[in-house]
């Protein structure tokens, strides 16, 4: 069964209980759709809308891509707890000649690699609902940018977590240059995107700070 095909509360107890899956990398992944699913939200609420007929176009835009993103990232829930059943289940291969050892040192190295690869994707797709956010702020329906700045703040949460596990699973990794080399691009990534969040945090609290009230006339003053 999918992880999309659980109810919210099946998900969580699933997600609370001592089985290895699912764990924080299927719960980024899932929090990343939330995220996705905020953001085209925003864009929703503005298309059809004459007010913003100039933003149409992009906001239909947004709304097809957030809406992809939450489907793929649905997706990577699952990808995430096959590729950590396949960690384990290399774990547990023999080891008594010299030949299992070399074989299961292959096994888990690959595993660890292909463990790799679901969250580094959520990462990607996370970034880019940040992206998506970041546009559907600057020229969405305004009564709504506290669901697209929502979106923004998952997205980059999910991003985090997803990094998590992409470390843990480093830390396993022999190929010193392909470690070196994921970590300078988490690195780069985690750092765009918490960037890019923190400008659409700036931009809505702005938006809601109280407006200055105009002081009433002096006494005597001429009226226009």
């Amino acid at each position: 069964m999918s992880f999309a095909d659980h109810t919210v509360a099946g998900f969580l107890t699933a997600l609370g209980s001592d089985a290895p899956t699912p764990g924080g990398g299927t719960g980024a992944a899932v929090v990343g759709a939330a995220g996705a699913s905020l953001v085209r939200m925003l864009a929703m609420l503005t298309v059809g809308r004459p007010k913003f007929a100039a933003a149409e176009a992009t906001m239909q835009a947004v709304a097809a891509q957030a809406g992809e993103n939450a489907q793929r990232l649905l997706a990577l829930a699952d990808a995430d707890a096959k590729a950590y059943d396949a960690v384990s289940a290399a774990m547990k291969l023999p080891k008594a000649t010299e030949a299992e050892q070399a074989a299961r040192k292959a096994a888990i190295q690959a595993a660890l690699q292909g463990a790799i690869e679901p969250p580094l994707r959520v990462m990607e797709l996370c970034l880019d609902t940040i992206s998506l956010a970041k546009l559907a702020v600057a020229q969405g329906n305004p009564n709504a940018v506290s669901d697209g700045a929502a979106g923004a703040e998952f997205a980059r949460s999910a991003m985090n977590v997803a990094a998590y596990n992409v470390r843990i699973n480093l830390v396993g990794v022999t190929d010193e240059k392909y470690a070196k080399d994921m970590r300078t691009r988490l690195d780069e990534m985690v750092y765009m995107g918490s960037t890019a969040a923190a400008e659409i945090d700036s931009r809505v609290q702005d938006l809601w700070k109280p407006k200055p009230k105009t002081p009433p006339p002096a006494p005597g003053a001429a009226r226009a």
